[in-house]
């Protein structure tokens, strides 16, 4: 059974806010030198993939109980 939506979106919350925030802190300097839409694909390039196959995954299983609680 999947999860309710909102739980879901707590979750990706979870997982984007800090990940755009470290980004930014690790490479703002950088990335304020380019243009907007190449700025747009490489971080949606690292924060998708990141996302997808590493984040998700650990808080789905980090918040397992919650998630399937009614």
């Amino acid at each position: 059974m999947q999860p309710p939506k909102y739980k879901m979106a707590i979750l990706i919350w979870l997982a984007i806010y800090p990940s755009i925030n470290i980004l930014f802190w690790l490479l703002g300097d950088w990335l304020m030198t380019i243009p907007l839409l190449l700025r747009t694909l490489i971080l949606t390039g690292i924060l998708v993939p990141l996302m997808v196959f590493v984040l998700l995954p650990l808080l789905t299983r980090w918040f397992r109980t919650w998630l399937a609680r009614k």
